[in-house]
């Protein structure tokens, strides 16, 4: 693909206007730890929101859409779509407490919730886990699809592709903290979101509009395996035939993926980069706010115009063998589904291939940014201040930041190269964290957790994952993802709740001191509670409540899936179902406004902020 001269001064306008205001931020961010990496407490909702979303808004993103898409048709977007429960669960049960937490990551929740040894291990083997070896996986991951992109627009190679991200993402990274990261996302979401509208838009006038795009996916069609029959269109799978599929790509999901396995952005109560944009929130309201807005963006706002790409891809081109063919100097290494995206990007008219390219760059740059921010506070704050060398100036602990910036890109970099051919291991770290969840939702609302049930969480569920790996690998037994983790779950839930009453307690004034900063609501802090002297009415004061939870939480997800699926029939020209949904959206609408009010009663907007 060859750019005009049009197209590279879009390019150049989109990069100036991201990155040049957050050159303003240098200063500012090197005059202590908390303005680096959380922005001092004084971050506003819609800001810490759209940040939220341009992270999770990666160059990979629109490629995984497609990929799935094209192999699974619009429902196989479940296995994302369900966490919904996940994000929405974080703003009525969590985002609140974890602003009045004033910690600084999210790990360092460990030693103002546990007491002993225990909770320094886990926050210093989970700084290393994930400020290093997960998060340069998930670095990888995002500068591999950058890797792709390059490749078949430009012809580039990899190492080109990842000397240029470098210098533009590590400097800015480095130079600017969390400050200059908010800015430049928040630039870059509106950036982004036009590129796609319009890469979505040509791709449809390309097979002739949205009426004949739907016309022709309309019947099933059989699936790049050669054996699935499809209806592509369908937002449900289809419960009639294929169950190995349903219960892939929904029922597990919805019943249990959302919340027993870690990621970042979708955590079981909260955690990373969300955490940290909760955390530099400037009040409790505008943690909740930020959240809320950031899951209405991220699932409503985004879906479609990948959706839409990635449908229009299968009419263009049906086979892998037809990318190939339409682009013969593409790497053969690259050839998979996801490229689908980048190959329906040759159909933009000249201008528009600019800022889809500026575009692709922003979405590139706030992810690497994001992680390479937050990856460092964990290595500095988490590891390196707290175990390595404690009382050195703040400005030491920010050039350490700085220095870390570095060398984690370095080691993503580097692991590009890896990614295939150490996939088992990779895949192995992955599974440390998982059936860990509901021990991460249920510290906050139970005393009786400790420091010890998350080691022998991790443990156990290293353990299993590393005994079903060798029975697939050494014996071929292979056991179903489904039930590896079904039983991985098992295994790790009954153990970490065998410790929680026979293994070490957590001091009981440790446990005073955290109900009195943090003020977790529901009868499983109720001993504690009686223990500080704080009264029921002193407690309610904060309006949380289980039943208003749960009611806030169930309107919120509806609202989400509702409005989601109502766009989606707007545009399929289903406009009788599209309507009965939106009036489920007004409805549900309606009881979210109650609840957040009923949250936000009697607190002014900077209540709590620090």
């Amino acid at each position: 693909m060859h750019l005009q001269l049009i197209d590279w001064l879009i390019v150049l306008a989109t990069l100036l206007i991201c990155f040049v205001p957050a050159l303003f931020f240098g200063k500012r961010a090197g005059r202590n730890t908390t303005e680096f990496f959380v922005s001092g407490r004084a971050v506003p909702w819609w800001l810490a929101g759209l940040s939220m979303v341009a992270t999770t808004f990666s160059s990979d993103t629109p490629n995984l859409v497609t990929d799935i898409v094209r192999q699974r048709g619009v429902a196989g977007n479940w296995v994302w779509w369900a966490f919904v429960l996940t994000g929405v669960a974080t703003v009525f049960f969590y985002a609140r407490m974890w602003r009045r937490s004033e910690v600084m990551t999210d790990l360092e929740f460990y030693e103002i919730r546990y007491s002993g040894k225990a909770a320094s291990i886990v926050r210093g083997f989970r700084s290393i886990y994930l400020g290093l070896f997960f998060n340069c996986v998930i670095l990888a991951t995002v500068c591999l699809a950058a890797c792709k992109i390059a490749n078949i627009l430009f012809g580039l190679p990899r190492w080109q592709t990842l000397l240029l991200c470098g210098l533009l993402n590590v400097v800015f990274a480095a130079h600017s903290g969390l400050w200059g990261v908010l800015v430049i996302d928040m630039l870059q979401f509106f950036i982004k979101m036009t590129a796609v509208i319009a890469a979505a838009f040509f791709a449809v006038q390309h097979v002739g509009g949205l009426s004949v795009m739907v016309e022709r996916l309309s019947a099933p069609r059989l699936a790049p395996d050669g054996q699935t029959l499809l209806h592509y269109l369908n937002v449900l799978p289809d419960f009639s035939s294929n169950w190995d599929l349903v219960v892939a790509v929904f029922i597990m999901p919805l019943a249990v993926q959302w919340w027993a396995t870690w990621y970042p952005g979708s955590e079981p109560g909260g955690g990373s980069y969300i955490a940290q944009r909760l955390l530099a929130s400037r009040s409790e309201r505008d943690s909740l706010g930020a959240v809320l807005f950031f899951n209405v963006a991220h699932y409503v706002l985004r879906p479609w115009p990948w959706i839409l790409v990635g449908l229009c891809s299968l009419l263009v081109y049906p086979e892998l063998a037809d990318i190939q063919k339409a682009f013969p100097n593409l790497d053969p290494h690259l050839l998979g589904h996801d490229i689908a995206y980048p190959a329906m990007l040759k159909f933009l008219p000249v201008g528009f291939i600019g800022l889809m390219v500026g575009g692709l760059i922003a979405a590139n740059s706030s992810t690497v940014l994001t992680h390479l921010n937050w990856g460092a506070s964990y290595l500095v704050h988490d590891f390196y201040r707290r175990f390595l060398n404690r009382g050195a100036a703040e400005q030491h602990y920010v050039r350490a930041g700085r220095l870390t910036t570095v060398g984690l890109f370095v080691c993503a970099g580097g692991m590009v190269y890896l990614l295939d051919s150490a996939k088992s291991a990779f895949d192995l770290i992955l599974q440390i964290g998982a059936g860990t969840g509901l021990l991460y939702l249920l510290r906050w609302f139970w005393w009786r957790i400790t420091a010890w049930c998350e080691v022998v969480a991790m443990i156990s569920s290293f353990g299993i994952s590393l005994v079903l790996l060798i029975l697939k690998t050494q014996c071929g037994v292979a056991i179903s993802t489904h039930y590896a983790l079904l039983l991985t779950i098992a295994v790790t839930t009954v153990c970490w709740m065998v410790t929680a009453f026979v293994g070490p307690q957590t001091d009981r004034q440790t446990l005073i001191e955290f109900y009195r900063k943090v003020r977790p609501f529901g009868p499983g802090w109720r001993r504690i509670r009686e223990a500080a002297g704080v009264s029921a009415a002193e407690a309610a004061a904060t309006r949380e409540n289980i039943p208003l939870a749960l009611l806030g939480w169930s309107a919120g997800c509806a609202v989400i899936w509702s409005s989601l699926f109502a766009v989606g029939n707007f545009l399929y020209g289903r406009i009788g179902l599209a309507l009965w949904l939106s009036g489920v959206f007004i409805a549900c609408g309606g009881v979210l406004l109650y609840v957040i009010n009923q949250l936000w009663a009697g607190q002014s907007p900077a209540s709590n902020s620090r």
